[in-house]
């Protein structure tokens, strides 16, 4: 879901990038002292990095869609580093392998970061499991939270997209593509992020207890963590990047369905 520099006018660009630059001076302001977080933060965000690598086929639609990781990452180091490990993630992408654009940079740290972790992530899924942490609650919420956060993803880049006024995408048809396939990439998204977030409680309870109480978790608890998401990390982008399907992803597949509906 990363927009494209070709989608934006100089000025939308500039506003999210002021808008996503906010959040994350607010976002440091509040972890100012995160220091043991920090080797977390890291390994998770390179976790998402390469996961972001492995695009899965979306059947019957010649689209793919990859994860992208706002909710796993709030729900295991907590909203506000979420969003410092997303953005980081995004910044290397635009910078070293041209995933976006530096001027739709603003743009993708809101969709696939400020959106998931600071707004959907408090909202939708702390409620599930505040009171109590199971993990039928657990799969439950990374769902409903996923399927959610990547819908305001998708209709934030229709509305980026209609305000900048650069593209000719019609606004309905647009919508109409990028909604129903971020809902079939958002339930694939619930259901892996279920997963992860249902071996790392058996794992270790503490962490995601710790975060819903905001609450420092300490050093040697990250520990066994860190060690499996490094590995894991790098089975992921060595191997199972290999495979990953080549059908452009949601995004792509619905500019290009509606530039092909113009062009008839």
């Amino acid at each position: 879901m990363h927009m494209t520099d070709a989608l934006l006018s100089p000025a939308v660009g500039l506003i999210l990038y002021s808008v996503s630059a906010a959040a994350i001076a607010y976002s440091i302001k509040k972890e100012v002292s995160c220091e043991k977080k920090v080797p977390m933060m890291g390994v998770m965000g390179a976790f998402i990095f390469t996961a972001q690598m492995l695009n899965f086929t979306i059947p019957a639609t010649g689209s793919s869609g990859h994860i992208t990781g706002g909710i796993l990452l709030a729900a295991i180091i907590g909203a506000f580093p979420a969003l410092l490990s997303m953005s980081v993630v995004l910044i290397i992408q635009c910078l070293f392998f041209a995933d976006g654009g530096l001027l739709a940079l603003g743009c993708n740290i809101f969709n696939i970061g400020v959106v998931p972790c600071l707004i959907v992530y408090p909202l939708i899924f702390r409620p599930f499991i505040k009171k109590d942490i199971t993990l039928g609650r657990i799969t439950l919420a990374s769902i409903s939270a996923t399927v959610i956060g990547l819908q305001l993803g998708a209709f934030c880049v229709v509305l980026e997209t209609h305000f900048s006024n650069i593209a000719e995408l019609p606004f309905s048809a647009f919508v109409l593509l990028m909604q129903p396939i971020h809902l079939a990439i958002g339930f694939v998204e619930g259901f892996v992020t279920a997963a992860i977030l249902g071996f790392v409680y058996r794992m270790r309870p503490e962490i995601m207890e710790f975060v819903l109480d905001r609450e420092d978790v300490k050093s040697n608890v990250h520990r066994k963590v860190i060690i499996v998401f490094a590995v894991i990390a790098l089975f992921v982008g060595s191997v199972l990047s290999q495979f990953a399907s080549s059908n452009p992803d949601g995004l792509e597949w619905a500019v290009q369905k509606v530039a092909g509906d113009n062009e008839e």
